[in-house]
């Protein structure tokens, strides 16, 4: 396995444990930004990862960034979930959306490799019908986001 799917496989598992950390609904942004870094710290350490490791670097890189931009994220994938919102969505499948959502609108990693590795991981770790769904997700955001740069 890749240190970036891995990294993401860690980010996904700390993402889908701050949704059981108790945050206040006014600052749950910056509460959460506070708090991630010591649940990701022990995820990774089950995993012989430490601190100073790439893909620990990795996924926290990811984990704040998807933190910071939650609202983009989310009306992102509200606008491509169809009778779905993000609140009602199953943990495991939001906390992979927002990753990869994340990716596609703030990186340079090919839109590909970020829809391939959430389908991936969606396998590994989600519903049997979430690969299909994410797909469609982030096939929509990703459509949006490339008629937007080329609108000819």
């Amino acid at each position: 396995m890749g240190m970036r799917r891995k990294g993401r496989e860690i980010a996904l598992q700390t993402l889908y444990s701050l949704d059981y950390v108790e945050t206040g609904a006014y600052l749950q942004e910056l509460e959460l930004l506070d708090k991630f870094r010591e649940q990701l710290v022990d995820i990774a350490a089950d995993q012989d990862i430490d601190e100073e490791n790439r893909i620990f670097l990795f996924a926290e890189d990811l984990i704040a960034n998807v933190l910071r931009n939650l609202e983009p994220i989310d009306i992102q994938i509200n606008g491509h979930s169809t009778n779905w919102k993000v609140e009602r969505l199953a943990l495991l499948d939001k906390s992979l959306l927002r990753i990869a959502t994340y990716e596609l609108l703030f990186t340079d990693t090919a839109p590909a490799i970020v829809m391939n590795e959430a389908i991936e991981i969606a396998k590994k770790y989600c519903s049997e019908s979430s690969g299909k769904f994410i797909n469609g997700v982030l096939n929509g955001i990703n459509e949006e986001l490339t008629h937007a740069k080329n609108p000819c």
